[in-house]
């Protein structure tokens, strides 16, 4: 989550068991405006930046680590911050229901509406309104106790084509240590 200046907060990336937060501090000190959230319980490691950067200097290993998922979370913040500015808030609310999905395993999401408005940067009413229509198509199912239960191909046909975009290319980096190479038309930088 980032924070804004007039309060607002707003979700930025998704991290599961593939990756770490924290991970920018490989390239040095530096205060963060990032706030990591755990929305869901699981078991973590938490490791000390000295131990961190040690180990970073020592092990090309985790250097290639740390590069893949440096690599993984830019793919998701390009394709993320073109999506927010070009499709409609019902398929990015999709979308991001699906990556947290992605992340979990299974289909019931811990998530409240108050946190879906935060997360995808919308007012608590535009999420209320977003999941009548989601329950009418069948997507989800949602209670009262902030459980949303999803229809994964249901949720799927809502979402737009980043949800599919951004897994496929985070699979490919940590599948072979980089993106596929594509092909350029016309002038490259």
């Amino acid at each position: 989550m980032i924070d804004m200046a007039d309060g607002h907060t707003v979700a930025t990336a998704v991290v599961g068991h593939e990756g770490a937060v924290g991970i920018l501090s490989a390239l040095g000190p530096a205060a963060s405006a990032i706030t990591a959230v755990v929305r869901v319980a699981g078991t973590a490691s938490r490791v000390s930046a000295s131990r961190f950067h040690a180990a970073f200097s020592r092990c090309p290993a985790i250097r290639r680590a740390v590069q893949n998922h440096v690599r993984a979370m830019l793919m998701q913040l390009q394709r993320g911050s073109a999506c927010n500015a070009l499709h409609p808030v019902e398929a990015r609310m999709a979308r991001w229901l699906l990556q947290f999905r992605d992340r979990i395993d299974h289909d019931i999401l811990p998530l409240t509406q108050q946190t879906l408005s935060e997360i995808v940067g919308v007012r608590r009413t535009t999420v209320t309104l977003l999941m009548r229509k989601l329950r009418a198509r069948g997507a989800i199912r949602s209670d009262q106790r902030g459980r949303i239960e999803i229809d994964g191909p249901r949720l799927e046909a809502a979402a737009c084509e980043c949800r599919d975009i951004i897994r496929l290319e985070v699979e490919e980096v940590y599948r072979s240590g980089g993106p596929t190479p594509r092909t350029v038309t016309g002038d490259a930088i």
